[in-house]
């Protein structure tokens, strides 16, 4: 890393955790959908494994922060590359701690820190769909790491009315000032430990269908 991207960080992630503070500060919290589904794990006891579009990390990770402000063990998994930089420095002034990897570029290397941190006590926390997409396909990554682990995902999702999204792959969402923002907490998902790699794809789709239809609540929820 080089000295002038090293003072950039320096100078810029303080500000651009201020301003993160600063604009979620202001959304307007309409409902969340099955809160009881994190509360067994909020203790930081029993770990899960939550998981919820790349699309929707702002209003994601946020939620993951009011947990981690109650004990919840969270280590998140973030990009392996320079880009992950920023969000590894901003969740870590939170409490959690992280894995850099991805399923791409360094799966199984990311899986085995995953079972590392698990054993440590930590749950891990996904963005289903990244680093690069498709958007909105889960990841097999989180259903393996889910089944040797032994730990349930908790699929997790979100909407706002009004919203900035981004020109890349995953339309990267910023809900805008004072935005109404509808959350959605999915039941416990176990992937059996005796399930054979070969007949993963069936737990694999159905939790990728529980995000859609999580994401489909949280719309319905703000009309």
């Amino acid at each position: 890393m080089t000295a002038a991207r090293r003072l950039y960080y320096f100078l810029g992630v303080p500000l651009l955790r201020g301003l993160i503070r600063l604009l979620t500060a202001t959304y307007r919290i309409q409902k969340t959908i099955g809160e009881e589904h994190i509360q067994p794990f909020l203790d930081g006891k029993t770990l899960c494994a939550p998981c919820y579009w790349h699309q929707h990390h702002v209003v994601g990770s946020t939620l993951m922060r009011t947990w981690v402000k109650k004990g919840f063990k969270a280590c998140f998994l973030v990009s392996g590359s320079v880009d992950g930089e920023v969000p590894e420095r901003i969740a870590r002034a939170w409490g959690a701690d992280v894995i850099r990897g991805s399923a791409n570029q360094s799966g199984a290397l990311a899986l085995r820190d995953m079972q590392r941190k698990m054993k440590e006590g930590y749950s891990i926390i996904t963005t289903a769909d990244g680093p690069r997409g498709p958007k909105y396909e889960f990841k097999m990554g989180a259903i393996l790491m889910a089944r040797i682990a032994g730990v349930p995902i908790i699929p997790v999702a979100c909407a706002a009315d009004r919203a900035w999204y981004l020109n890349r792959w995953d339309d990267f969402m910023i809900p805008k000032p004072f935005a109404r923002i509808s959350m959605a907490i999915g039941a416990p998902y176990p992937i059996p430990a005796d399930t054979a790699l070969d007949a993963l794809e069936p737990h694999r789709t159905h939790v990728q269908a529980a995000v859609m239809s999580l994401m489909a609540d949280c719309e319905s929820a703000l009309n």
